[in-house]
């Protein structure tokens, strides 16, 4: 297979990295809309002091949490679009309590959330790189 050719068939890897990714950021993204539209039925599964934890956000954290969640959401579509173009934390971590409110376990989910996206843009830049990528 000529990697150069644009219009070189896709791998069945593209396809299943491409669709988890969708699901992964289908989940952040049901998870900004809820918690920002109040959904009663899901904020119910938090505490009191996490709920406050939420809805204090300042208007630059939930902006920077929107645009990591429809960045990462776009960059999903895209990569399953063969395009190159598929190529929030420092709030959280340097200017709130959230280690006190929601406890070790945002630590660990925070650093699978990076790997993962770390782990997306390494594999678009190879895809790319590969020809797969238009």
């Amino acid at each position: 297979m000529n990697t150069s050719d644009a219009g070189a068939r896709a791998p069945r890897h593209l396809w299943i990295v491409g669709g988890l990714s969708l699901l992964w950021n289908a989940f952040g993204a049901t998870d900004y809309v809820l918690t920002n539209i109040g959904n009663e039925a899901y904020l119910s599964q938090f505490t009191p002091e996490q709920l406050a934890y939420f809805t204090t956000f300042p208007a630059l954290a939930t902006a920077a949490w929107a645009f990591g969640v429809w960045g990462a959401l776009a960059g999903s579509i895209l990569l399953l679009l063969r395009s190159r173009m598929a190529v929030s934390f420092g709030y959280q971590f340097g200017a709130s309590d959230v280690m006190s409110v929601m406890g070790d376990t945002i630590v660990a989910f925070t650093v699978l959330i990076v790997v993962v996206g770390i782990a997306l843009f390494v594999y678009s830049q190879r895809q790319a790189a590969g020809g797969v990528l238009r």
